[in-house]
């Protein structure tokens, strides 16, 4: 009967191949951060078109903005070149 000790026998710290689980992170922070972004924008265009006096149009106007100054934001930057 294998014990709990035995079961540890083969791990190596730091040999696995972690590449996968970062893909995984990166897409599920991808997701997190872009929803987030999709969710503001919509609670904001809907409070104001429905909730306000203000009407839909000014709705539209703020949510564009919000979505436009988001990808800006947001947008992955891109790494300085290595020497």
């Amino acid at each position: 009967m294998a014990t709990a000790h035995d079961s540890h026998a083969h791990y190596h710290s730091g040999d696995m191949d972690i590449h996968e689980q970062t893909s995984t992170f990166h897409s599920v922070m991808a997701m997190f951060k872009w929803g987030s972004l999709a969710v503001a924008a919509s609670v904001t265009l809907l409070v104001l078109w429905f909730c306000t006096p203000a009407g839909p149009l000014p709705g539209i106007v703020v949510a564009l903005i919000m979505v436009i100054l988001g990808v800006a934001f947001l947008r992955e930057k891109k790494s300085p070149a290595a020497h």
